[in-house]
């Protein structure tokens, strides 16, 4: 079931992810495009490798992983709020 949850969680930072890259925030459109598109990659990868750690983890027992991913999910969640209602 933790698993479940997990995968869950993953798809809602992808699509966090996703919300933030588009949207129209000064400091993205302050990146250079190659750089731009560099960091999206890196991002969607550091992502992947965090849900995979984080399923592993909890699949072997080690609640800890769950944890830790629903923390990284809720500061992520955090950031992209902050990011796109514009208080940062």
């Amino acid at each position: 079931m933790a698993v479940a949850v997990i995968f869950v969680l993953g798809i809602v930072n992808f699509a966090l992810n996703r919300a933030v890259m588009a949207c129209n925030h000064p400091v993205l459109r302050a990146m250079p495009p190659v750089l731009k598109a560099m960091n999206q990659r890196f991002s969607l990868v550091i992502e992947y490798l965090m849900l995979v750690a984080g399923m592993l983890l909890t699949a072997q027992g080690f609640g800890w992983g769950a944890v830790g991913y629903g923390l990284y999910s809720m500061m992520n969640g955090f950031s992209a709020w902050l990011i796109l209602s514009g208080r940062v």
